[in-house]
């Protein structure tokens, strides 16, 4: 199965009503720069990242431009060692300067990388999951670029944290079966009225879903306070409520709202403050407690994750791969998660499609607690194979390959 030829699509999906928008992000076309691995057969690989417009055919030029070293190689080869070819892929002698491993370059890697991974399931016949279970202990670590980590998880360790749950997969495999529940992260998008919450809030536990999601941030603070109340109410004390700030507090901003916000005891509080400000995090974590920080849709890379894990300025790990270098760069957060025994609940800048296939690796392979998996509805007529979310949670996916599939736009 030979890499023959790349090429890239801008997708843009503009979104309506409101829908999608945050405290910061308002103006938002949900956007995938797509890239297709073609081969000499039928099948081709297919990878996104998530932009919200601005940049995507930027990205799509990148793409390009860092995936020439693929062409040519058969998919089997590339995989049994990609660690090292995704270290030099990233490492691009002229292209790592706009990063490195961060903004338009790393999300250009995202969705090459993604696409490898597809191609690799589609290549064996078998959805991702599944690809990356019956994968040794080995394969799973040839994977990986652990570069700059180290100090703190080795190969070694990489190794010894999945061989250490090999006994114990067995009485977790039952996941396929039963499912892995979700969350709806759209019953509060910023823009919405206070009825339009309300009513998402009856059609979300109508539904089946127990855990929900309201975006705080507002200039105004006592909107943030009405409308998280009014969440705890309309969805009972036994509900799930996270709240979503989406970076927009100073830290002296989210010492007081958080304070403030614990009276309808929340999950966590996600993204309370700039994402690069590890200290600043750090500090809010250790004022806030037992209040718990979820953050990861901003933090670019592995080594930032290494720094928030070793400062305990987060405890929701909120990986996403399309936003980190793929599905790669996931795993090594998952593991850096599991090496500081914190949880794992993706961001879904893919709106789940190929997370619902890692949480099931992450659980069974890595040990992972079945925590939750974000829903988002919004592009599901845009795939060949939306993810499947019943009775609140994900069934487990069959097709082969990552499901990043899209209709013919």
């Amino acid at each position: 199965m030979i890499i023959s030829k790349v090429s890239t699509q801008d997708a843009r999906f503009p979104l309506k009503d409101g829908a999608g928008t945050d405290a910061v992000h308002n103006l938002n076309v949900y956007s995938y720069p797509v890239t297709y691995l073609h081969t000499h057969s039928k099948l081709k690989g297919v990878g996104i990242a998530l932009l919200l417009g601005g940049g995507n055919d930027l990205c799509c030029q990148l793409i390009e431009a860092l995936a020439e070293p693929l062409i040519g190689q058969d998919i089997e080869d590339l995989m049994a060692d990609f660690g090292n070819q995704l270290k030099a892929i990233a490492d691009h002698a002229q292209l790592r300067w706009l990063g490195p491993h961060k903004g338009l370059v790393h999300l250009a890697l995202a969705s090459l990388v993604n696409a490898c991974f597809d191609l690799w399931a589609k290549a064996r016949g078998v959805p991702l999951w599944k690809l990356l279970l019956d994968l040794s202990a080995e394969q799973v670590v040839a994977l990986l670029d652990l570069s700059y980590l180290e100090d703190v998880l080795s190969k070694t360790d990489a190794l010894n944290l999945i061989k250490a749950e090999t006994g114990t997969r067995a009485k977790r495999e039952s996941i396929l079966d039963k499912s892995y529940p979700g969350y709806d992260t759209s019953i509060g998008w910023f823009d919405y009225s206070d009825e339009k919450v309300k009513e998402n809030i009856s059609k979300a536990v109508g539904a089946g879903f127990s855990a929900m999601k309201l975006k705080v941030g507002s200039k105004d603070p006592e909107r943030d306070l009405r409308r998280a109340h009014l969440v705890r109410e309309a969805a009972g004390d036994d509900a799930t409520i996270m709240l979503d700030c989406n970076q927009q507090w100073t830290l002296p901003q989210a010492l007081n709202m958080c304070q403030k916000l614990a009276a309808i005891n929340p999950f966590w509080i996600e993204e309370p403050t700039h994402p690069d400000d590890v200290v600043a995090h750090q500090t809010l974590a250790k004022a806030i407690a037992p209040m718990k920080i979820a953050c990861g849709e901003h933090i670019p890379n592995r080594v930032l994750f290494k720094n928030f894990m070793q400062t305990e300025g987060l405890y929701f790990v909120q990986a996403d791969a399309t936003r980190l270098a793929g599905v790669s760069e996931f795993i090594t957060v998952s593991l850096l998660a599991k090496k500081f025994k914190l949880p794992v609940v993706p961001h879904v800048g893919d709106m789940g499609q190929i997370h619902q296939h890692l949480v099931l690796f992450n659980h069974i392979a890595l040990g992972h607690e079945a925590l939750l998996l974000e829903h988002i509805p919004h592009l599901r007529e845009y795939f060949v194979h939306p993810a499947k979310v019943e009775a609140g949670v994900y069934q487990t996916p069959q097709e082969p390959g990552s499901s990043c599939d899209l209709l013919n736009l």
